[in-house]
């Protein structure tokens, strides 16, 4: 089969859809299929299994005589949608109308309304839904998204996998990690790992980290990531959090690494850290690309209740589950977790074991299956 992806970010653009794109690429492709990308001028690829195709300078009408060139080369296209990365152009939502008859997949990596278009009103919802109903078959990556989209006629909820995903050098030791982060011997060492973004809970985590270090907690705490390039609204972002740490004095106790490309860096100080702390303002979801990494790790993770149930995910097996946006009720979490070495062994084989659900090798066959379903459909 010749598989189309469409992406509006890919590496070296910093961004969770670009990576995702990238590892489904190689994942379908290592299933025998010819894979082609179509994504933006800058992109770069140097595996030979991958048809890069960077010709989109601005995601405008002017590029749509392109795109459906290109679509004409391949068998499905596969669309990964999430507007920022769109540069939150409208004319993403019409592509299955220029495609025209090669069969158009649509993978929705968030449909969170409030997000998208914010000033649109019922503009913003007509728009999304058109191009739900105009593609061929529609992927949910979440439980949210596929409650959304239940409605339609060929739908499929798949889930994605982490982005990092290189194993532990062989010679890994936590405590050279823990001694790189600023962490002695006794320190609970905490781990942020993501964009920052208003939606990913960093001022609640902050106030708990502080909390705890007023109740003679000592409590660290190492950040990964950075504004990223796709939303421009991470850097104004970003500024209000560098003030609060200043407010909170927490400069002393905090090893900010900023946006790290090597998998095995991010992954050992994730597995050297005491847990990885994601209090998510809208939930933990299976969208969350840092759930996910922390959870191949095999980590002891500390996020917030789902809106919706997820049956995977299991609070105090798998994972610890809080109140979003509730200080508090965070920092009792993690001081419980933190006189409790029993309970973050626990979470850590639940998360090994809950990491056999978001294998690459079976999302991509998943994938494939369903390519196969709305072609021949």
């Amino acid at each position: 089969m010749r598989v189309g992806l469409i992406t509006g970010e890919y590496p070296p653009m910093q961004g969770g859809i670009g990576a995702y794109t990238r590892i489904l690429a190689r994942s379908v492709a290592a299933l025998g299929h010819e894979v082609h990308v179509l994504s933006r001028v800058g992109s770069t690829e140097d595996e030979p299994a991958i048809h890069l195709d960077p010709l989109i300078g601005t995601w405008d009408v002017r590029s749509l005589g392109a795109i459906r060139a290109w679509a004409r080369g391949v068998d499905v296209v596969n669309l990964q949608y999430q507007t920022a990365a769109f540069d939150m152009s409208p004319i993403v939502h019409f592509l299955p109308d220029v495609i025209g008859r090669t069969p158009v997949v649509t993978t929705f990596h968030d449909l969170r309304f409030p997000y998208l278009f914010p000033k649109a009103g019922r503009l913003r919802d007509w728009i999304v839904a058109h191009l739900a109903k105009a593609s061929n078959g529609v992927i949910a990556t979440n439980h949210e998204d596929a409650l959304k989209i239940g409605h339609l006629p060929c739908t499929a909820l798949i889930p994605i996998g982490s982005n990092i995903l290189k194993p532990l050098a062989d010679d890994f030791d936590a405590v050279e990690w823990r001694r790189q982060a600023g962490a002695g011997d006794g320190d609970f060492l905490l781990a942020y790992f993501g964009l920052i973004n208003r939606s990913k809970g960093l001022e609640p985590l902050l106030k708990s980290v502080a909390k705890l270090r007023a109740e003679h907690v000592p409590a660290r705490l190492i950040m990964i990531g950075n504004a990223g390039s796709s939303d421009p609204t991470n850097v104004a972002y970003m500024e209000e959090i560098d003030g609060l740490i200043e407010r909170l004095e927490l400069a002393p106790y905090i090893h900010r690494l900023g946006y790290i490309e090597d998998d095995t860096v991010i992954g050992a100080y994730l597995t050297a850290a005491d847990a990885v702390v994601l209090p998510f303002a809208d939930g933990a979801s299976y969208r969350r690309g840092s759930l996910m990494a922390a959870i191949r790790y095999g980590c002891p993770t500390v996020t917030t209740i789902p809106r919706v149930h997820i049956p995977t995910f299991q609070n105090q097996e798998n994972l610890l589950l809080v109140t979003p946006d509730d200080p508090h009720a965070l920092t009792h979490a993690l001081h419980r977790l933190y006189e409790s070495p029993q309970l973050r062994v626990r979470l850590k084989q639940g998360a090994a074991a809950l990491a056999l659900d978001f294998d690459w090798s079976e999302i991509a066959r998943d994938t494939v299956e369903f390519y196969e379903r709305v072609i021949k459909g």
